[in-house]
């Protein structure tokens, strides 16, 4: 009899090659985007190249799902017991002489009554486990949890009434009107939740991409291990190993092997994975750091498997999936919630920024035209997040035909390619402005490591040879200002020291971002502007 597995997308029981088939068959359908047609040949297999094609789009973080679903029903409940209210309940109240739209008429019990009803409702739910991913993706489980729980909330209601006399001054019909449509409504969005969630499983996108860094005997256990799961979120796409066809086979339980480990790299550059997992064992710990060395620069999680290995070691010290232990070596940075209050941050800051200094921007642009002709804009590529190039724009600062849209050679003081108007705007740092506009288009953030060219370099040396792990700076976007900026490493890098102190700084910024910080640094940027020792 063939091994079942549970289908993510409705969580029933499934022959396990169905599964795997399913999978691989929607990955190996899709076609190679531009960007995996531009590879040079030979550095990804044609497997490879296939898999990573379909993952180009941005997973939904089941995170974020799960808290928009909360916030949805605390919106729901809320509303409604208020509506109830305005519709029912306070135009009996009303005298004459009172306004229907008078404020003060308004008995504020009810509305404490519905936000606390709101609040009520999200705490039960989530005690009845209605906010995981297994239980919104079936109606039949959601059902009778959430009705359970609404009850609950109007239980509570009862009881605090009754025990502080004020089960006559209040309706009954509101509460009855605000019960009944409340059951209405939170039904309702469940079976458009439902189906939107089946949706996004189908899709691939609610589940955590996930690569493991090694096959043979014990990846195949792992496997077995998270397909028993019922509400493991994990996809497995593919697998990477350099062992022979014996030890590692290039096919193992449906999943092929994409490449070796130096492929890795390239891959996770060019599609959007969320999770690496090394499959070797705790004892081979020299091959496990030699891996990430390398693969740290990579915006991912990286686990290892601790499924099978003989060691008593807390339960904090796990993270699961399911029941299926890991370690926890790297996390990826800005995930989930963290993303958003990111992007949050860069949309008001930015927005706020380019109103205020709109008439500078314009008397500078003015400026440039005037001083030198050619454009006043200039566009310079440079690496954005995880590697990928980007167009960021400036204040042309050097004379039109002396342009140097590769930045191949640095601006040295007294350099004779920048004009009178482009020395005094790099000076102060006016030429970055238009890179609010970046911001606004998602490429770069307020705060964060400087985007440094492509040809960037120093004593003839490119900085990704000079600084090792020099890439990791680029698992978040890139900013405006950041934390070097303002602990004066900015302008000109005149030796591999400098470049070396710049990437430490941008690491301790990645490693330890907040809100908090990025205010921090966003305050005092102003100030540090004022340091033009190194800016030419």
């Amino acid at each position: 009899m063939s091994e079942q597995v549970v289908d993510p997308i409705n969580g029933t029981s499934i022959p396990r090659e169905q599964a795997v088939a399913r999978m691989m068959k929607r990955l190996s359908e899709a076609t190679a985007s531009d960007e995996l047609q531009n590879i040079e040949a030979g550095e990804l297999g044609d497997e490879a190249r296939r898999v990573a094609s379909q993952l180009t789009d941005d997973n939904v973080s089941p995170r974020v799902l799960a808290g928009l679903v909360r916030l949805l029903d605390f919106v729901l409940v809320t509303a409604l017991g208020f509506l109830v209210y305005l519709f029912y309940v306070r135009p009996l109240a009303l005298v004459d002489g009172v306004a229907p739209v008078d404020l003060s008429s308004i008995d504020l019990r009810y509305a404490l009554i519905a936000a606390s009803g709101g609040v009520l409702a999200v705490i039960f739910l989530q005690a009845a486990d209605s906010y995981g991913l297994g239980t919104l993706r079936q109606m039949s489980r959601q059902l009778g949890r959430l009705l359970a729980a609404w009850t609950f909330v109007f239980m509570v209601f009862a009881i605090t009434a009754f025990f502080f006399k004020q089960s006559e001054s209040l309706s009954r019909v509101w509460f009855g009107a605000w019960f009944l449509s409340g059951g209405l409504i939170l039904t309702l969005t469940r079976v458009i939740i439902s189906r939107y969630v089946r949706k996004l499983f189908r899709d691939g996108r609610l589940q955590r991409r996930a690569i493991l860094v090694g096959g043979g005997e014990r990846a195949a256990e792992l496997i077995r291990s998270l397909e028993s799961q019922p509400e493991q979120d994990l996809q497995i796409c593919g697998i990477f190993d350099d062992r022979d066809e014996k030890r590692s086979p290039s096919v193992l339980m449906g999943y092929p092997k994409l490449g070796k480990f130096a492929d890795l790299l390239v891959f996770g550059r060019i599609c959007k994975i969320d999770m690496l997992v090394v499959t070797f064992p705790l004892t081979a710990e020299g091959r496990v750091a030699d891996m990430l060395k390398d693969l740290w620069v990579l915006p991912v999680d990286i686990r290892l498997s601790a499924h099978g290995n003989k060691l008593n070691l807390r339960p904090r010290s796990y993270s699961y999936v399911g029941a299926v232990p890991f370690l926890d070596i790297i996390d990826k940075p800005l995930a989930d919630w963290d993303y958003f209050k990111k992007r949050a941050f860069d949309l008001f800051f930015t927005s706020i920024a380019l109103v205020l200094l709109s008439p500078v921007m314009l008397l500078v642009a003015l400026a440039v035209r005037l001083d030198s002709s050619g454009p006043a804009l200039f566009r310079q590529t440079r690496y954005g997040f995880n590697n990928e190039k980007i167009s960021v724009l400036k204040f042309r600062s050097m004379y039109h035909h002396m342009a140097d849209p590769a930045a191949k050679n640095v601006v040295t003081r007294h350099d004779p390619r920048v004009t009178r108007v482009g020395r005094f705007i790099r000076k102060t740092t006016l030429d970055e402005l238009p890179q609010f506009l970046n911001v606004l288009r998602g490429e770069l953030s307020l705060i964060g490591p400087r985007p440094h060219a492509v040809h960037a370099h120093t004593e003839n040396s490119p900085w990704e040879a000079v600084v090792d792990g020099y890439f990791a700076r680029h698992r978040v976007k890139p900013g405006i200002s950041g934390w070097a900026q303002i602990n004066g490493l900015r302008g000109e890098i005149r030796n591999k020291e400098m470049i070396q102190k710049r990437v430490e700084h941008d690491l301790y910024y990645i490693e330890n971002w907040s809100v908090m910080l990025d205010l921090y640094i966003l305050f005092m940027t102003p100030f540090k502007i004022l340091d033009t020792r190194n800016s030419y």
